[in-house]
Formats: structure tokens, C-alpha cells, sequence
């Protein structure tokens, strides 16, 4: 399918090395406390909140981040500090000591001393295949291990594939003269490589993560044949406007699917915009961050105007099981996809960016773009922009439209503006041409 044309049947923050009062967060992302001298400038602890204890630098800060992604099993991660001089790396690694200015790591993500007689735990369902040994260049900010990238046909998807892929259904015209399009979406289990070496145990819709992206035509009929091929209740609940049984939500209608049986779906497209879908059985958080959501479009009776469109998915994966925090960030299924492969777009052509935000465990995410403006729509569901700036924040389930032109070829930056999430791998590259 051509992008942004429809179907053919019309039917990074800057760290200084100082010792100043640090009380912010990281994230949640680690339990435990770091001792002990890194690089001769941590004189004290950080604490699993990431709160300053005695004359601690943000470098420490930043080492106890590495001991988590280490813990979570990320042994191909290398977190490069913006400082320069002290690439941190991710170990995942047993007994003897590390490198300064590293810290050993300890069950669910506890820093220990540097000269360390821990071991690392494997995370349940999240082994490392392979120790980080090498370092980038830490000006250059964070990224996976140079020349490290996941399989993607073991995985089943590429995110650059992703990125433009509609699915617009099987159609055909109803006895009143509309559209009827239908869909069938199966509920499963995949092992997905979601970093070098770090496979996740996910449930899907159709295999991949994010699940499909349906698109139809604000009137259409819509009909989703659900089956559930996994050993686990799910259903698929839409955002939208439907009648209550099809809302797909426990003890309303058919309520949850057992595994090895199937619903029909069946509703009007309404109202026009950007939506999304997801699982909606208890515990919805696991449901949502294994995996289980993906995209719905509806566009509007008259149209759009015609642009290079796409989908991009905001998610995160917590690799630990310990539903407290993420260890890592993506658009798209996999963390620092597109620094790898850049999207690459025509200089002066419209973009179109269909923005939505399912992440779980944090509550608000964010997407910036560098050297550039955007009209932003929310939720889609009006035809004149809210308003015009570089970035916007969203909370989990909200999601919008981002339209712009890029006046100049090069690589241009997006990531989300905040940088814990940018560092473990929500950031990617623009590639304008001619």
C-alpha cells in the first residue's frame, strides 16, 4: 500500500558531574542501594528512589540506573553517560569485580558494592545470552552496543514496517450501500527479542506487538472476529462509541474469551479520529504491558489531505514482572529501532503522525521533535489543529495526530522529552531528502 493513500476498493536532560542535592526519581526502575566509590566521586549511597544519600554526584545516579537495566537482564544495553569520560555499561554478569565507575548487580535490580561478591539473578522469562564488554562513545548519549540490533524476522515484525502498515480489512458493500469491513484478530503468546539478547515473554494480537493497525471510514460497519489462541481469558475492548456488549470488558456482554473460543465484534465507525484498542481482563496492567494493544483509525467521511502517514505506538516493557516500572522504552515494539533506521521522509511533503500513547507502570509520556513544528489534532476528532509547537504530552490512552513539513533535508531527532525514558530507548532519527 502506498503510504498515505487509502485502500483501493472505496468500500536526552544534561548531566553535570557535580555534588550537588539530587531528590529526583529514577523512574522506579531499581531496587536496592549503591556504595562505595565510582570513579572516586560517589562518597555515599543512592537509595532505590533515586534520593541523594551523602556526597553523591548524578554520575552515581546514572551507575545505579546501569545496575538496574543489568538486573533486568539487558547484557547488550549499554546506557552511555552524557558526561563523556564514563561510558556506563549494563552487566548482568556474576561474581568478580567490575570496571570503575560500574556497579555489580543483585537479584531484582540491587546495586552492590563495585568490587562486588554478588551475582546477578536472571529475571524470570528475560535471560541474557551475552555480557556487555564494549563501550560507545558516551557525547553521542544512549543507544544499544554499536552494530548490536534484535532479530526481527525471529520476531515476526519490524518496526520499520510497522510504522506504515494499515490494515484496512476485507470489505464489502451492505445491502444499504455501506461499507462492511471485517478483521480477524487472534489472541496469542510470542517470545520477542525486545533487546539484543533480552527475550520477552509477550501476548499479542496477531503476532506482533503492536497489535494491527485497523483503519476504516467514519460510517463504515465494522466486524472483528476475536479468537483466543492463548491459555489466558482476553478480550479486545475498542475506543470508540458502541453499544455496551461490544464494549469488551468482563461481565458486560460476552465478557472475557476463555482460551480456544472466539467473539464477533460488530459496530459502527464512530466518531471519526485517532483511537486505539487493547485487552481489558484483570490484571489490565499486565494484559496492556505484555503487549495486548494496538491502533484503530477512523477517518473522516470527506478525508484527509494526502501525506506520508504513519503509526507510532508508545509503550514500554518491564522486563523485572515486578509491574513497578519499565526497563525499557519503545515506539513500535523495539527500544532504539529507528536510530538504527531512521524514518526517512521527502523534504517539503506532508507528515502525518498518528501518535498514541498505552504506556503502563508511568503516568504520562511525551514526544518531541527536533529542528521542526507540528499542528497537533487530539484525538483526531476535529479538523483544525489545537495548537502548534515541537511537543506534547499524553497520558496513557490519550493520543493525537501530529501534521509537518521539514523545510530541510538531514537527521532530525524525536524522542520523548523525558530523558530517563529518551536513555532506555524511546528516540529516533528523521531522515529528510529529496
Amino acid at each position: 500500500m502506498t503510504p498515505g493513500l487509502e485502500e483501493p476498493i472505496p468500500p536526552e536532560t544534561e548531566l553535570h558531574d557535580d555534588t550537588s542535592p539530587f531528590n529526583g526519581t529514577l523512574g522506579d526502575n531499581f531496587d536496592g542501594n549503591l556504595d562505595g566509590s565510582l570513579d572516586g566521586d560517589a562518597d555515599g549511597h543512592v537509595d532505590g528512589q533515586g534520593t541523594r544519600r551523602g556526597p553523591t554526584s548524578r554520575r552515581a545516579v546514572l551507575a545505579g540506573a546501569a545496575g538496574a537495566a543489568g538486573a533486568a537482564g539487558l547484557g547488550a544495553l549499554l546506557l552511555r553517560s552524557a558526561i563523556g569520560d564514563a561510558p556506563v555499561s549494563a552487566f548482568a554478569t556474576s561474581g568478580a569485580a567490575h570496571p570503575a565507575g560500574h556497579a555489580a548487580v543483585s537479584g531484582a535490580g540491587r546495586a552492590l558494592d563495585p568490587g562486588g561478591a554478588g551475582t546477578a539473578t536472571p529475571v524470570p522469562d528475560a535471560r541474557m545470552l551475552s555480557p556487555a564488554t564494549g563501550h560507545g562513545a558516551g557525547v553521542n548519549g544512549a543507544t544499544f552496543r554499536t552494530g548490536q540490533v534484535v532479530d526481527h524476522r525471529a520476531n515476526g515484525f519490524d518496526p520499520t514496517a510497522v510504522l506504515r502498515d494499515f490494515d484496512w480489512g476485507t470489505t464489502s458493500r451492505l445491502s444499504d450501500g455501506r461499507t462492511l469491513r471485517e478483521w480477524d484478530v487472534v489472541a496469542g503468546e510470542r517470545e520477542i527479542e525486545v533487546a539484543p539478547g533480552l527475550r520477552f515473554p509477550a501476548w499479542t494480537f496477531n503476532a506482533r506487538v503492536p497489535g494491527p493497525t485497523l483503519r476504516c471510514r467514519e460510517g463504515d460497519r465494522l466486524r472483528v472476529r476475536f479468537v483466543n489462541a492463548s491459555p489466558h481469558q482476553h478480550t479486545m475492548h475498542f475506543h470508540g462509541i458502541h453499544p455496551a456488549e461490544m464494549d469488551g470488558v468482563p461481565m458486560v456482554g460476552r465478557g472475557t474469551i476463555a482460551p480456544g473460543e472466539e467473539f464477533v465484534y460488530e459496530f459502527d465507525a464512530e466518531p471519526f479520529g485517532l483511537h486505539l484498542y487493547h485487552c481489558h481482563v484483570g490484571p489490565l496492567a499486565e494484559h496492556i504491558s505484555r503487549g495486548m494493544y494496538g491502533t484503530f483509525i477512523i477517518d473522516p467521511a470527506q478525508g484527509r489531505p494526502r501525506a506520508d502517514e504513519m503509526v507510532m505506538v508508545q509503550h514500554g516493557w518491564n522486563t523485572t514482572f515486578d509491574g513497578q516500572g519499565n526497563q525499557l522504552y519503545a515506539v513500535n515494539g523495539i527500544p532504539f529501532h529507528y536510530m538504527h533506521e531512521p524514518i526517512r521522509v521527502k523534504r517539503g511533503e506532508l507528515v502525518r503522525i498518528h501518535l498514541v500513547n498505552i504506556l503502563e507502570y508511568d503516568p504520562i509520556n511525551s514526544f518531541h521533535v527536533h529542528g521542526n513544528f507540528f499542528d497537533y489534532y487530539p484525538t483526531g476528532t476535529r479538523l483544525e489543529p489545537s495548537e502548534y509547537t515541537d511537543t506534547i504530552v499524553q497520558g496513557q490512552g490519550q493520543r493525537g495526530i501530529c501534521e509537518m513539513r521539514f523545510p530541510h533535508v538531514g537527521r532530525y531527532m524525536f524522542h520523548a522529552h523525558k530523558t530517563e525514558f529518551a536513555d532506555l530507548g524511546w528516540m529516533g532519527f528523521f531522515e529528510v531528502v529529496d
